[in-house]
């Protein structure tokens, strides 16, 4: 067993542990942090820990010191991370909002691509940003076909 792990298991804890690992509705994650928790109590080492609950050392260090520092709570509780996709600074989501409204000389709307062009993101983070503030450009200018008898087109506004 590693230094410096001492866990003493109360008997009140215990008969919460053991029901934790009994139930069959606990999620397995519960039932496993459970169970290392409790085999450490009875004096296994990290290897016989490894073996019996089929997770790595890190993973049994991990659960052992989790329980030593909050108790049975914190075995049931997992640790929040960090977002895969940081948020895009607020300058960015103005200046998008804000060009939306001005379409590029060369066309009558903005698309997405080329607006995550000028702006520097990506398109599908222009669609979000539209999408959230319930900007439709392409809804900015209504083309109608005229009724004259020439068949020309006029903007209408």
């Amino acid at each position: 067993m590693r230094k410096g792990i001492s866990i003493s298991v109360t008997s009140e804890n215990r008969v919460r542990l053991e029901a934790i690992v009994r139930d069959r509705n606990s999620p397995q994650k519960h039932v496993w942090r459970a169970r290392i928790v409790l085999l450490t109590a009875d004096g296994l080492g990290t290897v016989a820990l490894m073996r019996a609950v089929g997770k790595d050392k890190r993973a049994v260090w991990r659960w052992q010191e989790r329980f030593m520092l909050e108790g049975i709570g914190g075995l049931a509780r997992d640790k929040t991370r960090p977002s895969r996709i940081a948020p895009l600074p607020r300058e960015t989501v103005e200046r998008v909002i804000a060009l939306t409204n001005q379409p590029p000389h060369e066309a009558t709307h903005w698309t997405a691509p080329a607006m995550a062009k000028t702006v520097g993101i990506i398109p599908s983070s222009v669609r979000r940003i539209w999408q959230g503030h319930g900007l439709q450009p392409h809804r900015v200018r209504a083309f109608k076909l005229s009724n004259d008898p020439n068949g020309s087109v006029r903007n209408c506004v």
